[in-house]
């Protein structure tokens, strides 16, 4: 860490290991703050947005002052958030569909097409608004479907492209997104319900009743040291191939394929060939606590290191996409998706889930439909099978190559 007077500003320049350090102590802070403050809980806003965005109100205070600054060093942020991209890669087994049926294809299928809807009408719109398309992007799937995640990991892929704003407008997004997602939900799966007169009876067919118990006892496994260093290996290993992945691309074909798209297909391909021969013991939980702490920091870092300023200009336009995006969310959801579904109560609830990832993140849609199961006293085995799989790992398999491609079309 260091400090002095640059352009008669006094500023404040921490190196990486202050700025980790800093990030780890505001992701804290977050979890704290979240913990005590209702609303947070409420809406499941993420620890890392809720402490970072302290820091950056901060730098922001700061910026208005005029009269010092502070710099940070995020040189750890991106193999922090290759490791988090390829932890959701291994969770990429295609031996899940089996057990989601036809139901599953139908709603996978679905999510697929909305991530390129988002992406399409979110361009679209930032065209007709007089902006750059990418920031159209941004405030589609990379933020509404992809979360504060997608939205820290392309805004600043964006802005090395020349388009400036775009990952404080990704953030942005995310952000209202969580709210968005938390509040509508409900209330949709409730007026499909009331509309339809929907028949309230849960489906107990033994696979989808199965999962979730293998779940809940999966939960409650632990795991030894040697267990935890075997994952971070594997992570590691595959990071390193997803490298050599992205230079042979570059190298190949002139094309800018971000480090964490290919760690994360490196890690799709290794979870389905190792379903078949076996070649390591994956171990879950293990997995799940190195997505997590990887998370929490790449994502600390990425909201308190945000030029709040920049987004001034881009508020107006912003508000528009957004509003736009999410009737279209709603729209789809009511009159499209509750329709293939097969209008039943399952339907209904998992219309809730697509709200709440579908704008949010897959901890919006989880909270939704328990929400509704709540009310109406009965559970939802299908939709708690379904969302979550396709939520948080199976709609990356489309959605991340098709934000690359819309960027880099786009941005040139």
């Amino acid at each position: 860490m260091s400090w002095g007077v640059i352009n008669d500003i006094f500023t404040i320049n921490l190196d990486g290991m202050w700025t980790t350090a800093l990030a780890a102590v505001l992701l804290l802070v977050g979890y704290g703050l979240r913990r005590r403050i209702d609303i947070l809980e409420h809406f499941c806003i993420p620890a890392p947005v809720i402490g970072g965005v302290l820091m950056s109100l901060l730098v922001l205070l700061l910026h208005h002052q005029g009269g010092s600054s502070i710099k940070f060093n995020t040189a750890l942020q991106s193999p922090l958030m290759i490791a988090f991209f390829t932890t959701v890669g291994i969770g990429g087994s295609f031996g899940l569909l089996k057990r989601g049926g036809k139901a599953l294809i139908i709603y996978l299928v679905f999510c697929w097409g909305m991530a390129l809807f988002q992406n399409g009408f979110g361009v679209g719109l930032a065209k007709l608004l007089g902006v750059h398309p990418v920031l159209g992007v941004m405030a589609g799937a990379a933020s509404l479907e992809g979360g504060h995640g997608g939205a820290a990991a392309f805004g600043p892929v964006a802005e090395s492209l020349g388009v400036s704003g775009a990952q404080v407008v990704a953030i942005a997004s995310a952000t209202y997104g969580l709210i968005a997602g938390g509040l509508l939900g409900g209330p949709v799966a409730r007026w499909l319900i009331d509309r339809y007169k929907v028949t309230i009876r849960a489906n107990n067919d033994v696979v989808y009743t199965q999962h979730l118990q293998e779940a809940k006892e999966e939960k409650h496994e632990g795991f030894a040291s040697f267990d935890f260093i075997k994952m971070l290996a594997l992570v590691l290993v595959i990071m390193a191939l997803g490298s050599f992945v992205t230079g042979k691309v570059k190298e190949l074909y002139n094309f800018s394929l971000p480090g964490y798209v290919a760690a994360m297909f490196v890690a799709v391909v290794f979870r389905n060939i190792n379903d078949h021969v076996k070649l390591v013991k994956l171990h879950d939980k293990a997995i799940e606590l190195i997505s997590d702490v990887s998370l929490g920091i790449f994502l600390t870092m990425a909201m308190m290191s945000l030029r709040i300023w920049e987004l001034y200009d881009l508020a107006v336009p912003l508000i528009v996409i957004l509003v736009m995006q999410t009737v279209a969310i709603l729209l789809l959801a009511a009159f499209l998706l509750f329709r293939i579904l097969g209008k039943d109560y399952d339907a209904a609830v998992m219309c809730a889930g697509l709200v709440g990832h579908g704008l949010g993140a897959t901890p919006n849609a989880v909270a939704n439909m328990s929400a509704v199961c709540e009310h109406y006293k009965v559970m939802s085995y299908k939709a708690f099978l379904i969302i979550p799989l396709c939520g948080a790992v199976l709609i990356d398999l489309v959605g991340i190559p098709s934000i690359v491609w819309f960027i880099n079309y786009f941005a040139n």
